[in-house]
């Protein structure tokens, strides 16, 4: 019988945890938040319920991957996360799918034009090259441009020590394997190495990665035929400081991924096959800052250029790149008034048929008011100007009041905001459905909710949001066109964040998410993360997870995934001052068999083992 959790059950299991010990909590009084006006603000005047994942909880999760880690957030559902590692991702947050999610890397856009969705591929990051992300949920376009309607995921990779030299090597093993075939075989290896310091007024960092996994078929099938996944990542960063208020970094990556994976067969059925998909990526940036008295001038700037490759019955190689120009002016008045305004440049190339390609010049401006009575009010506004689409103005306004306590405070906040979305150059000429008539897609989000903080200890919050798409786009028999009807996303968000006797912290979200018009295809209506930690000591954590993934509507063929759960367990040790860290963890450890994606295998009862040295 299916389990159908009640909004009362799930308030009472509430889902998800993380882990902090006294220290971090010491460290997080004063927590501040970035993403959603681009200044550091207190938590208490932000409109939002932002979410953070720290270094600590990366830290805590090696091993694991990105996208793994993003899927235990309220409010966000990774579709093929749990999958072979090779398996396309979708990113589902709010209703909205991987077109409605922008990405960022140290504050530029990143995304892939030749993609249906034109988003960023995750599988070409490393979790251990990542310091921090921040993610925020609803439309989000006024600060971030097009693609930011129903989430912003801002990424921050690790910064270059402040020693002369420092030195990170780590490594893990694996199994790699699905519920029916515990095989117990090591099959999926992770290594990572960074040298990074600074002499003076420069500063380096060089990191490689490698990820090699093996044992895991594509597609369920009964032969347990295995598809190997590669990885291997190059990152590098460079800076010097000129003065107190002049700072440059330029930096690179470079990555390359070969997954093996299967396809369909002479009767367009999912069969084991010799298919392989392959794809790399090259980005290199600059960002400079130049301070004074009461603010600063920004620049970011990147550009970068993808390879992907397809080798089947249908070969297929797309080619693409992109210019992404961020330049913005942030000033700060007496604490309470801040103000940017920027301007948003993108160019995309891609190949079809033909080289295609497209520019977006978005002005823009933001401002926060922070009263010392407790109101604060987040508004901005863009002009998004598009070379095929014209100008359209999208604006923002979210308001919040906090009433402070002795020891925290609670805080009602509300926002209204609008987001456009241009097609994809895909959609518009690609090689499959292409239509160049399509109309801009827009959204208007609103949701109001209330957060209440106890010192560094206990927070809860809780939100209703109500989306509404209008011209969708959809592919309908055989092509992309834009959706008749307008469609409403709406859902409750709810997060509990509190430390227990200062060693046991525990991390719970719940998350309702459906259209009032139709079925969401691959969102689960109900999603429940949930995960405790204790710190044994001051040099061993142990935490166990849980989450539960309510059924998914797919298609007419497959109309309902079946729900499932999951329970994962980790441990980690230090040693020799914190210079080298064991680590161990099981997932899914009730061995639970479940699809993510229709037809695809997914990961039964894992094990791995690794450590970290430092130097």
């Amino acid at each position: 019988m299916t389990y159908k959790p009640t909004l009362v059950i799930a308030l009472c299991l509430c889902v998800q945890a993380q882990i902090f010990s006294q220290t971090v909590s010491e460290e997080s009084l004063d927590e501040v938040v970035v993403s959603d006006s681009r200044f550091e603000l207190k938590r208490e005047n932000s409109g939002k319920t932002v979410i953070k994942i720290s270094s600590q909880e990366i830290e805590n999760n090696q091993g694991r991957t990105i996208s793994e880690l993003i899927n235990t957030k309220s409010g966000i559902e990774i579709n093929g996360s749990r999958s072979n590692a090779g398996q396309n991702l979708g990113v589902y947050v709010r209703g909205g799918r991987n077109r409605q999610v922008l990405v960022l890397i140290d504050g530029v856009q990143v995304s892939d034009p030749s993609l249906i969705a034109g988003e960023y591929d995750f599988r070409l990051l490393d979790l251990s090259q990542i310091e921090s992300v921040e993610i925020i949920k609803g439309a989000s376009s006024t600060l971030y441009g097009t693609g930011a309607a129903s989430a912003v995921i801002n990424i921050t990779t690790k910064a270059a020590s402040a020693k002369k030299m420092r030195t990170v090597f780590s490594t893990s093993l694996g199994t790699n394997q699905t519920a029916t075939d515990q095989n117990d075989n090591i099959a999926d290896i992770n290594t990572n190495v960074a040298f990074s310091g600074t002499l003076k007024k420069f500063t380096y960092r060089a990191a490689f990665s490698n990820q090699s996994t093996d044992g895991l078929s594509a597609v369920i099938s009964e032969a347990n035929e295995k598809d190997a996944f590669s990885k291997y990542g190059l990152n590098t960063s460079f800076g010097y400081n000129f003065s107190n208020a002049f700072s440059l970094h330029i930096y690179g990556n470079y990555s390359d991924t070969k997954s093996e994976i299967d396809g369909y067969d002479s009767n367009f059925s999912l069969a084991d096959t010799s298919d392989e998909f392959n794809s790399t990526q090259v980005r290199v940036g600059v960002s400079s800052q130049f301070k004074y008295s009461n603010g600063s001038l920004n620049l970011n700037a990147a550009f970068s250029e993808y390879e992907r490759e397809l080798v089947s019955r249908f070969p297929s190689t797309f080619k693409s790149s992109n210019v992404v120009l961020d330049v913005n002016s942030k000033s700060v008045f007496d604490e309470s008034f801040y103000t940017i305004f920027g301007l948003n440049v993108i160019e995309n190339r891609a190949t079809f048929s033909a080289n295609e390609t497209f520019t977006i010049v978005d002005p823009y401006a933001n401002f926060v008011f922070v009263s010392e009575f407790g109101l604060n009010i987040n508004a901005g506004v863009r002009i998004n100007n598009h070379n095929v689409y014209g100008s359209n103005f999208v604006y923002n306004i979210n308001p919040s009041f906090a009433i402070p306590s002795k020891e925290g405070y609670t805080k009602f906040f509300a926002s209204y905001s609008t987001s456009y979305i241009t097609p994809t150059l895909s959609h518009l000429y690609g090689d499959f459905g292409a239509n160049a008539d399509l109309d801009p897609e827009e959204n208007l989000t609103v949701e109001a909710g209330v957060e209440f903080k106890l010192n560094s200890d206990f927070r809860v919050s809780g939100l209703f949001f109500n989306r509404k798409e209008n011209n969708t786009v959809l592919w309908i028999d055989g092509g992309y066109l834009n959706a008749a009807d307008v469609l409403h996303a709406r859902g409750v968000e709810l997060e509990l964040d509190t430390t227990v006797a200062d060693r046991l912290s525990i991390q719970m979200n719940y998350s309702f998410t459906e259209y009032k018009e139709s079925l969401a295809r691959r969102i689960p209506k109900h999603k429940v993360n949930f995960q405790t930690g204790y710190d044994i000591s001051k040099a061993t954590f142990a935490s166990v997870s849980y989450q539960y993934t309510h059924q998914r509507f797919e298609n007419s063929f497959v109309p309902l995934l079946d729900s499932f759960r999951i329970v994962n367990l980790y441990l980690s040790h230090s040693a020799l001052k914190d210079k080298i860290t064991f680590f161990a963890g099981i997932d899914n450890l009730l061995n639970e068999a479940y699809e993510d994606v229709p037809g695809y295998a997914t990961k039964g009862r894992n094990a791995r083992v690794g450590f970290k040295l430092i130097l």
